[in-house]
């Protein structure tokens, strides 16, 4: 199935999104949600979002905006422009929704959605994770799934120096 168009049909802003996920919740379907700048998409990603596709019956990926990423990342970041990682993110096929955020955490975003499932990866506590207990409050659960060692967006970058 050949369909680009597919693509774009996943990004959303917050009120097409809300409008969507009313729509697969009055089918029953659950929603699972994760986040992060996916700056150089790589097979720890991958594995992340898969696993993160697992928990519900839809995916939704927060995406930190440039000035977001910025802020967390450094002034040399993102490589890729949020138009690029939009792209790239909702152009994969376990992923159902994309939509950016501007904000250094998606709390404002996790509670605009409401996720069945808030689905993060690493080395984390349940403590530390941005949005866990309004989750949790709301009668979600909280999933924190390992990552694959030996992948970063950083380590690929220090790489890419060195050539």
């Amino acid at each position: 199935m050949k369909l680009p168009q597919i693509i774009t049909q996943k990004i959303f802003d917050l009120p097409g999104l809300l409008h969507q996920l009313s729509r697969w919740r009055l089918l029953g379907k659950t929603v699972a949600f994760t986040n992060g700048c996916f700056d150089i998409l790589h097979q720890g990603h991958i594995a992340a979002l898969s696993d993160a596709a697992r928990e519900a019956d839809f995916l939704v990926v927060g995406l930190n905006s440039d000035a977001s990423t910025r802020r967390l990342k450094g002034p040399d970041r993102p490589v890729n422009d949020q138009d690029a990682r939009t792209t790239v993110m909702a152009a994969l096929l376990m992923v159902d929704a994309v939509i950016l955020f501007g904000e250094d955490t998606p709390l404002d975003l996790i509670n605009a959605i409401r996720p069945d499932v808030l689905v993060k990866g690493g080395d984390y506590t349940l403590e530390q994770i941005v949005g866990a207990k309004e989750v949790i409050a709301a009668g979600g659960r909280v999933v924190i799934n390992p990552i694959l060692p030996g992948f970063s967006t950083s380590s690929i970058i220090e790489k890419i120096h060195r050539l």
